[in-house]
């Protein structure tokens, strides 16, 4: 059974970056391992307003509590929110006053005391329990009995005293030294205050804590919350505007959009791009199915989950829209071009029993379906329909009447064309098979799995479907059904004028045909060289389709697709968070030289254009340096270690670094984890990630971040920058590589083959060279025209190159073979280029109408890699058949000269070889 795969792993080069990529995901942590995030774009008139601060936490509310999301939400903080940080800054800014109330009234409560306690001491006969009740009732504090007895204790002890000092010592709380009493009575209530305060700066309100403290402010509250939150210089702040747009002005108290982050465990452990656990598949669709449905507010949901729906999704939609409408256009082709049910339907068969075979093969050898081997999906069904329309064409020439028998029409038309059949199967194989100098093993494997498939077609078209043919004929026959159909081109029509035109132009004017197509493939050659290569995982994505794409009827109408839309708000508007760098040290990652280096290398970064930025202009940047400053910041032990270790006070240590790794592993060991990398006490390597702007051409974050790797890079330690961004550039300059290599080693290869066959089998080399003139042709103008419409190479169009060979020999040939073959039977290279376009020209016609229809439906596909593919590929068709019957011919022409074939190119010669041999069955 063949599997299919979205996965991008599959195409993940052997590059040193990539193998660095995976070092650095499975040795550091985030602090959450095995985790994944959905970054979700809320959007709405303002953002900042109640309303919708509110719609927001009653959003993540909603997304907590469903069963399907909730499985897989990390245990703390599973969203995060800039509504989140208002409500609880609110809410903890309520609690504050609170503590200050009872700050104040225990401050009161202390000075009555003490003035109590300080005229019993001078009242002697004054009673104290009614003294010490009237506090009570006029304090929020619930005085003890236990408290009454210290009091009652300490004003005893002031009246006993008899000297100056008993009543100083008495004034001051017993008189025994132990401090003021009336702190000891409300001890315990200190106690509890200092608790509180402590507390209230971790304090973390549920959700609809939250959303009650919100609703219970008013605007001018929410504004004022909101601009303290935005704008102070606090981590809070700093946490808050990561979740606002570049934009956004700092303080302000509108803006548009704003982020909601939700982190998510992820089963299994790490998962490539494009290939996520089938929980975050369903938790992130449920999120985009729970979001308001009223004018509260509109979210884009972006996220591993959502990456991998959409892309299988878009996959399955483009078979189910453009499927019927291309098997739609082939059948109405075929219908035009035989005219005949059996024919169409042995057609038919033959393409099917080709794809079940190449299929079948690629379930023995497990080789997954994806992307890229859509490529060969056209290749065969174009060349099922090329062979089965040479073999049935030349078969009804040969037939001309009922007296030839359909097995002597077959074997001459196999004769005749067979041989070109060998050698178009050859030439495309060894083309394909060129993929096999791919760095990219899911190209290597396309070549092998194409391979198979040509061969099968040769033995489906060229055995099975014409053996099937004369059964049926001759059945048919013999049952009184006649069974003589003409050939397209072969009579006086339109067609067979227009076909002629090829063979005209080569016997009036060869050479103004031949510099024609010269001039224009030099512009095509100049067009190629500024074709760019791309592999982002953008390119797999599909496009909301238009309106009218949703209204088509319900099995075939596409579904819904804002994935693309949301990358493209993240990447104009938000620091996304999958797009970062991370440079990668290892080995001595303890001296205090790799840690200079560092700090140097993250001051260059943060003056990188490619780098992003939070609003408040602090670089996106995290290093073990960056690290220790926030933990020396809020923790007064690590301050002390890193202080000890930083003679210069520069912030980077300067001596026993392996001291305040140590330290920093104890105080906060997940942040240290992220950059630090600890294997058996023993440090082996540390990371600067750098978060880059996801609008910035991978090519130039590449060359960026690698002079950062340079700066860091030293003695004892080796440094390399790596990354999806930076593993994704060197893929498609791998892509470019398979196009290049794979257009040489196959035009080379193919031009071997063609001209020792032909030297061979006919005594003339140069006819070989001839043959694949027009294949180099079409190559310069299929790549000029990608230039032109700014297509660029991708894991589909990469295998453009191969393609066009495999097609464009595939047409040149049956050309050349059979002006070879006419040249020997007719009298002048004018009448045997008219029987070879008039008759392989049809067919070849025939062909390409079919093919480049059926492709050309593509250009519905909601991919845009597909709509690329189709229109490259339909295009290559066109050109490939313009190129093999109007300049091949004058080729020819040329050719017949040089090597003395043929007696002349007298046109008229051309027209009297019509009439003579239209009735005459051809060999």
């Amino acid at each position: 059974m063949v599997e299919r795969s979205t996965s991008l792993d599959q195409f993940q080069t052997d590059a040193d970056e990539a193998d660095a990529l995976d070092y650095s995901e499975g040795n550091f942590s985030a602090g959450t391992t095995n985790t994944t995030s959905a970054q979700i774009i809320v959007q709405d008139d303002d953002v900042l307003d109640k309303e919708t601060l509110v719609s927001i936490l009653e959003y993540e509310q909603t997304v907590r509590n469903n069963e399907t999301v909730n499985g897989t939400l990390v245990e703390n903080d599973s969203t995060r929110s800039v509504a989140n940080l208002i409500a609880t800054t609110a809410f903890r800014d309520d609690q504050a006053e609170e503590l200050r109330t009872r700050e104040r009234e225990l401050s009161e409560t202390e000075s009555t005391l003490d003035a109590t306690l300080d005229s019993l001491a001078h009242n002697p006969n004054a009673s104290i329990r009614p003294a010490f009740e009237d506090v009570n009732a006029n304090t929020s504090i619930n005085l003890t009995e236990t408290e009454y007895a210290l009091f009652t204790n300490a004003v005893e002890e002031r009246r006993a005293a008899t000297d100056e000092n008993a009543t100083t010592d008495g004034q001051n709380g017993t008189g025994d030294g132990d401090g003021n009493v009336t702190q000891r009575i409300l001890a315990e209530e200190y106690a509890a205050l200092s608790e509180d305060k402590q507390r209230l700066s971790n304090l973390d309100p549920s959700l609809s804590t939250q959303i009650d403290e919100l609703r219970s402010l008013n605007e001018s509250q929410v504004d004022g919350i909101v601009t303290n939150v935005l704008t102070g210089n606090t981590s809070r702040s700093t946490q808050a505007l990561a979740f606002m747009p570049d934009y956004y002005e700092r303080g302000s108290t509108e803006a548009n959009a704003t982020l909601l982050v939700v982190s998510q465990e992820t089963p299994g452990g790490s998962f490539a791009p494009g290939d996520a656990p089938d929980e975050i598949e369903d938790s992130q669709v449920a999120m985009t199915d729970l979001a308001p449905d009223d004018d509260s507010m509109s979210v884009l949901i972006y996220g591993d989950g959502i990456v991998s729906t959409e892309i299988i999704d878009s996959m399955v939609d483009s078979v189910l829209l453009v499927g019927p409408l291309a098997v739609a256009f082939v059948l109405l082709v075929l219908v035009v071009v035989y005219r005949d049910l059996p024919d169409i339907l042995l057609g038919l068969l033959g393409i099917v029993l080709v794809l079940a075979w190449t299929f079948g093969a690629m379930g023995w050898f497990d080789i997954a379906f994806s992307q890229p081997f859509i490529v060969v999906l056209v290749l065969l069904t174009g060349l099922s329909i090329d062979y089965g329309l040479h073999v049935v064409m030349r078969y009804r020439e040969a037939r001309g009447s009922s007296e030839t028998a359909p097995s002597r029409a077959m074997a001459v038309a196999l004769g005749s064309v067979g041989v070109a059949l060998v050698y178009v199967t050859t030439t495309t194989v060894i083309g394909f098979l060129s993929n096999l100098t791919s760095p990219l093993a899911v190209f290597r494997e396309l070549g092998i799995v194409s391979a198979i498939g040509i061969v099968a077609t040769l033995l489906i078209f060229g055995v099975f479907v014409p053996a099937l043919k004369v059964e049926l004929d001759e059945l048919l026959e013999s049952r009184g059904v006649d069974r003589v159909k003409p050939a397209v081109g072969t009579g006086t029509g339109l067609i067979s004028r227009l076909l002629d035109t090829g063979a005209t132009l080569a016997t009036t004017a060869p050479y103004v045909v031949i510099i024609v197509a010269l001039l224009v493939s030099s512009v095509g050659v100049y067009g190629a060289t500024g074709i760019n290569a791309s592999f982002e995982q953008s390119d797999f994505l599909a496009e909301d389709p238009d309106d009218w794409l949703k209204n088509l009827p319900g099995p075939i109408a596409p579904g819904t697709y804002t994935a693309e839309t949301a990358i493209d708000t993240l990447d104009s508007d938000f620091i996304r968070q999958d797009t970062t760098t991370t440079i990668l040290v290892r080995g001595d990652v303890a001296d205090p030289a790799t840690l200079d280096r560092l700090n140097s290398a993250r001051k260059n970064a943060s003056s990188m254009d490619t780098t992003e930025t939070y609003i408040g202009g602090e670089a996106a940047i995290t290093d073990p340096i960056t690290v220790m400053d926030r933990v020396a910041a809020e923790n007064d032990s690590f301050n002390a270690t890193l202080a000890a270790a930083d003679t210069d006070n520069d912030g980077v240590p300067d001596e026993n670094v392996a001291t305040v790794y140590e330290e920093l592993y104890r105080i906060a060991p997940e942040e240290a984890e992220n950059v630090i990398y600890r294997d058996d006490g023993e440090y082996r390597a540390i990371r600067m990630v750098v978060m880059v702007d996801g609008s910035a051409e991978d090519e130039t974050v590449r060359d960026q971040m690698g002079w950062i790797a340079e700066d860091v890079d030293g003695e004892g330690v080796s440094t390399i920058a790596t990354g999806d961004t930076i593993v994704n550039q060197i893929t498609a300059d791998q892509l470019a590589e398979t196009a290049f290599m794979s257009l040489v080693v196959a035009l080379v290869s193919v031009l071997v083959v063609l001209t020792a066959a032909y030297r061979f089998t006919e005594g003339s080399a140069s006819l070989g060279v001839i043959t694949i003139v027009p294949v180099a042709f079409t190559l310069t103008w299929v790549l000029g025209t990608m230039a032109l419409l700014d297509i660029p190479f991708n894991i589909v169009t990469g295998m453009i190159t191969g393609l066009t060979i495999g097609l464009g020999v595939d047409y040149s040939l049956h050309i050349s073979e059979r002006f070879n073959q006419e040249l020997e039977e007719t009298e002048t290279v004018a009448a045997a280029l008219h029987e070879t376009v008039s008759g392989t020209g049809g067919a070849l016609l025939s062909s390409a109408v079919t093919t480049a229809s059926g492709f050309a439906v593509l250009l519905v596909a909601i991919l845009p890699f597909l709509q690329s593919f189709g229109l490259i590929t339909a295009l290559t068709i066109v050109f490939a058949f313009l190129a093999s019957v109007f300049v091949l011919p004058s080729l020819l022409v040329v050719w017949a000269r040089l090597v003395g074939r043929g007696e002349g190119t007298d046109t008229d010669s051309c027209g009297a070889a019509a009439e003579t041999n239209s009735d005459v069955p051809r060999r």
